[in-house]
């Protein structure tokens, strides 16, 4: 399809330019005599592997606790809620919890009477541990909402009664029912995780450690050096990013080869229930969520508030009177764009794209975007694009249109195909039986769908920079530039802009959904 090789196709060219001077013995050399890497490299895998086998222990966790139940779909209810807050957000919210001046140290300071901040290293540790907390957090979110999407499946809600009917526990039946059918449909989410948490830099810079920094943050900084040595140097690093992934993929598929192998057959015995019920896991996960949000509240219109306080000692809206909205607009046009650009081509590749290439548009999720996003600065130097509003929105569109994708497929394959063979019927052509029956029944996804690329759109940090040149400033890049300052009010602000442009996307997505509905019971 024409649009998606408009967004795919320059991209192929442009990771040659990028990573062609990585071919070289020297810029090898170079990157292995260089005292930072190895350093940057540790904190890298520390992050990132601990990060995504904690987000998946989370995720497994409360799926096998609470499903099915009351809980779980409470916890599907407060999802869209979460995961709205943008990854840098989330990392400024988290530096204001666990930082030796964070809410939590003022917290214990009332109970052990401390009058100064500890001497503690809590955030920006050499070895990325509070990186690794905060990825863990919001990445179980993301890992919750795919699980919610394969469990909404009747044929995964009648195995479990079977199971629990023959005298299984809950564990018995997810460990030897579920687990077994779900672990296979859960390896690309897994892997878009593990690949985030490889070549994240916007939570890095807030969260991880500064010197030196983690790998993709070392590459950002070669990469955008005016030196070709260290561009080449930078690619060649990416390239290692590269190579991490694979090896840590081959390394995790045949540990489940050799699971699967050395498992033994179900005995049949029953075994007792675990009452795990008293672990208020979810209890913990979304006050993490709140407890971010409500830090964010209070420093945006905090007028003085000295260690150790709990609250401000007064309230102003000053920070928001003399706020830089600028980058606000910027970001919400920008978003705009992206999404509403991202849809037609998502419907058209749904409906008569070839199938077996949609695993192709996941790329961008499931490798490290920093060899992507050098591939796409090369094709804007080339074309002499950088700088420009149209080269950024085209970047934009590389990481919206696969998640957009991933949203909408589910319903898609979900719709009876039975109501366009009856619109076929009545002389209906496909576009029109699309335009009168099908893409109006799929309202509500299509709406869902435009609010996730909308948020993705927002949260995009290192394609604005690259393809922006610096002459466009989002919230993102504005909360992530400011929280190397001091002044924690206006970085609290900028932060709160990004999370208040998601939210107000699925708001809107849900009630527009409810308004058209209104007189369609099947569409509420």
């Amino acid at each position: 399809m024409l649009p998606v090789l408009l967004i795919f196709g320059p991209l192929l060219p442009g990771l040659y330019w990028a990573l062609a001077p990585a071919f070289d013995a020297e810029v090898w050399q170079a990157l292995w005599l260089d005292a930072q890497w190895p350093q940057a490299l540790r904190a890298t895998m520390i992050s990132s592997v601990l990060s995504t086998v904690l987000a998946c222990a989370i995720a497994a966790l409360l799926a096998t606790l609470h499903y099915p139940g009351r809980l779980w779909t409470r916890l599907q209810r407060r999802l869209p809620l979460l995961l709205s807050v943008p990854h840098a957000a989330f990392a400024v919210g988290m530096f204001f919890l666990i930082a030796p001046s964070g809410w939590m140290a003022r917290a214990t300071a009332q109970f052990l009477q401390w009058t100064s901040p500890p001497d503690w290293v809590t955030v920006q540790d050499p070895y990325g541990l509070s990186l690794t907390l905060a990825l863990a957090i919001k990445e179980s979110w993301f890992l919750l909402w795919v699980l919610a999407a394969v469990l909404g499946e009747q044929a995964v809600s009648r195995q479990v009664v079977m199971g629990r009917s023959l005298g299984y526990s809950r564990t018995q039946t997810w460990a030897l029912i579920l687990w077994p059918q779900l672990l296979p449909r859960l390896v690309w989410p897994v892997m878009a995780v593990f690949a985030y948490g490889l070549s994240v830099v916007d939570m890095a810079v807030i969260l991880g450690p500064s010197t030196p920094p983690t790998l993709a943050v070392l590459i950002w900084h070669w990469l955008t050096d005016p030196d070709p040595m260290f561009q080449a140097r930078g690619s060649a690093a990416s390239l290692v990013l590269l190579a991490a992934l694979l090896v840590c993929a081959a390394g995790a598929r045949g540990l489940g080869w050799l699971w699967i192998r050395q498992r033994p057959y179900p005995s049949g015995q029953r075994t007792p229930a675990s009452n795990w019920r008293w672990f208020k896991l979810h209890s913990l996960l979304f006050a993490t969520g709140y407890a971010v949000v409500a830090v964010l509240l209070l420093w945006s219109v905090a007028q003085g508030w000295f260690f150790p306080a709990l609250l401000p000692d007064a309230v102003s809206l000053a920070s928001w009177q003399q706020a830089d909205w600028t980058p606000f607009w910027t970001t919400l046009w920008l978003a705009l764009a992206a999404c509403l650009l991202c849809l037609p081509a998502v419907l058209l590749w749904l409906e008569w794209g070839p199938k077996r290439l949609n695993a192709l548009l996941y790329l961008p999720l499931i490798v490290p975007a920093l060899p992507l996003v050098a591939g796409q600065y090369a094709v804007l130097l080339q074309t002499q694009l950088d700088g420009t509003a149209v080269a950024l929105v085209w970047s934009h569109l590389l990481w919206v249109l696969p998640y957009m994708v991933l949203t909408l497929i589910g319903p898609y394959r979900a719709f009876d195909a039975r109501l366009m063979t009856s619109a076929r019927a009545l002389g209906n052509s496909p576009w029109r039986a699309c335009l009168s029956v099908k893409w109006p029944m799929l309202l509500r996804p299509i709406l869902a769908t435009l609010a996730v690329g909308f948020a993705v759109s927002v949260a995009q940090y290192l394609p604005t920079l690259f393809a922006g040149g610096g002459r466009f400033v989002t919230v993102t890049t504005e909360a992530v530039a400011l929280s190397a300052g001091g002044n924690r009010r206006v970085l609290a602000v900028q932060a709160l802009l990004q999370i208040a442009l998601p939210l107000a996307a699925f708001g809107l997505a849900a009630a527009a959904g409810h308004w058209l509905g209104r007189h369609r019971t099947g569409l509420r």
